[in-house]
């Protein structure tokens, strides 16, 4: 007996940041609703709505405790540089231990 009523999920996409200021421009226009435009470009409407969001916290009218575009982009930096300077900081720990072994 096949599953009433379920839907398979939908496989993860990823956007250009292009294809988002094309979909937030359209919601901004007015011309149509979110939910139309996510219906028309096959989105789903919580997408298109955090996309709104995100390019408001950018634009610098939306004060929601969120980060813009730039501080997220910055925040993953650093964290990248911090990973790194961990195992940096480890590998020299190594090191000292094993100099300071040798020389004894």
């Amino acid at each position: 007996m096949e599953s009433m009523g379920k839907k398979k999920p939908r496989p993860r996409r990823s956007f250009t940041a292009e294809f988002k200021a094309e979909i937030v421009e359209l919601c901004q226009r007015g011309d149509r609703s979110i939910g139309q435009v996510a219906k028309d470009f096959d989105l789903t409407e919580t997408a298109v709505r955090e996309w709104l969001r995100q390019a408001e916290r950018d634009a610098g009218t939306r004060t929601d405790g969120g980060m813009t575009t730039s501080e997220k982009e910055e925040l993953a930096q650093l964290r990248r540089e911090n990973r790194r300077l961990r195992e940096d900081v480890e590998i020299l720990k190594r090191a000292t231990a094993f100099f300071a072994k040798e020389t004894r």
